[in-house]
C-alpha cells in the first residue's frame, strides 16, 4: 500500500515539473543547453533642444524654459529658434499658417523667430485677448532700442487657444495653454532680455547677457 502512495506521489511531482515547464505536452528541459544572459542595453538619453542661440554666437546664463509672472499673468518661453527667413524652416511655417512676407514695422526682416509659449492666467478673474496684447506685455530684445516684430497665422484668424500658433486666447482662473508665437527681426543679435510689464513695475530675465 505504501509502495502504491509513494508511486503515485512520484507520479505526481513529475507531472508537475512538465507543467511548469511548458504545459502538460512540454518537454523536459534540456539542462546540457547552455543558458544565455538577456542583456537589455539602456538607450542614450537625447537632449531636448529648446534654443539654437549658439548658432547666432550667443552664451545662455540660464537654460530655458524661462518664466516672468506679474499682474496676474505668467509667460513661460519653453523654446526659442531663429531661422533666416528664407530657409526652408520659414517657407513650410508661412505655408502652414500664414505668415505674412513683412511685419507690422519691419519691412525687409533678415530673421524669423518662431517661439513656443506657455501662458497662464493666475488672476481671479478670466483674461482675453490675442497674440498682441501678449507681445504688447512681454518683449524681446536682442539689440539697444531694437525689437522684433510680431507676425501672425491668418489661417488661423478664427480660433481661439490655438495649440498650433496663437492669434487669440480666453483664460479661465488658473487656466493656461501653450502654442506658438513668431516676430520678425533684422537687427544684430547682441544679447537676449525677456521683460514682462503687467503691473507697476517690470519683471525682467535675461537669458543672454549683454
Amino acid at each position: 500500500m505504501k509502495k502504491t502512495i509513494l508511486k503515485v506521489s512520484m507520479a505526481a511531482v513529475l507531472l508537475s515539473q512538465m507543467v511548469l515547464v511548458g504545459g502538460v505536452e512540454g518537454k523536459a528541459m534540456d539542462t546540457a543547453a547552455p543558458r544565455v544572459a538577456t542583456t537589455v542595453t539602456a538607450k542614450p538619453v537625447v537632449p531636448v533642444m529648446t534654443d539654437n542661440l549658439f548658432k547666432y554666437g550667443l552664451k545662455k546664463d540660464v537654460e530655458l524654459p524661462v518664466t516672468v509672472t506679474a499682474g496676474g499673468f505668467s509667460y513661460t518661453l519653453e523654446k526659442i529658434m531663429i531661422y533666416d527667413v528664407n530657409s526652408t524652416e520659414v517657407v513650410k511655417l508661412k505655408k502652414t499658417y500664414g505668415f505674412q512676407d513683412v511685419g507690422g514695422v519691419i519691412q525687409d526682416p533678415k530673421y524669423f523667430i518662431w517661439t513656443k509659449v506657455t501662458i497662464q492666467n493666475t488672476s481671479k478673474k478670466t483674461i482675453h485677448g490675442g497674440g498682441n496684447d501678449v507681445v504688447r506685455m512681454v518683449r524681446f530684445t536682442f539689440h539697444d532700442g531694437a525689437s522684433p516684430d510680431p507676425v501672425w497665422p491668418k489661417k488661423l484668424a478664427s480660433k481661439t487657444n490655438s495649440t498650433d500658433a496663437l492669434w487669440t486666447y480666453n483664460l479661465k482662473p488658473g487656466q493656461k495653454i501653450t502654442s506658438y508665437l513668431a516676430y520678425y527681426f533684422k537687427d544684430s543679435l547682441d544679447y537676449f532680455v525677456i521683460r514682462l510689464f503687467n503691473g507697476s513695475a517690470p519683471v525682467e530675465k535675461y537669458v543672454v547677457p549683454e
